[in-house]
């Protein structure tokens, strides 16, 4: 996790805030940004809303990465390079977000892997800068929305 603190504007806070709070507040725009998306739509994606079941779904997905889930707001994380040019739009994928330069992102402590508290981490990072591929985010979010339309669901 020490990569991650490249992401701090003060890294010694984000150390003390992992430890105590379990979560620390981090840069998107510089060495990261993320992509945040609904629950429902990876839930449709795998077909399923059990969690241990999309962690391993989201683990043969993605060729490496970190994606982290916010289980209060019931939204996924998608870690992507600080640069990433987000090609689909909030219109046709709603709630869909890349969180890049001007946003702050609460992360999870990286000994958070089980799904309890406010956040953990479904794919946790393996090597620093282990972030995911942009067409492969991209490709989840559009097997979820094509599988909700085909439930009927937006």
């Amino acid at each position: 996790m020490s990569w991650l603190l490249g992401a701090a504007d003060d890294r010694d806070l984000a150390r003390v805030q992992w430890d105590e709070q379990g979560i620390a507040l981090l840069c998107c725009g510089g060495i990261l940004s993320a992509v945040r998306i609904p629950a429902r739509l990876v839930w449709a994606a795998v077909k399923t809303d059990q969690l241990e079941k999309v962690d391993a779904f989201l683990e043969e997905w993605f060729d490496g990465g970190a994606v982290f889930m916010d289980l209060r707001s019931q939204q996924y994380y998608a870690l992507v390079p600080g640069t990433a040019d987000w090609p689909l739009n909030d219109r046709d994928f709603p709630g869909v977000q890349c969180l890049g330069r001007d946003n702050f992102l609460g992360v999870p402590a990286s000994r958070l892997t089980t799904p309890e508290g406010r956040a953990y981490w479904c794919l946790p990072m393996q090597s620093p800068g282990d972030l995911c591929y942009l067409d492969e985010v991209e490709a989840l979010v559009r097997t979820g929305r094509a599988a909700l339309a085909e439930a009927g669901g937006q």
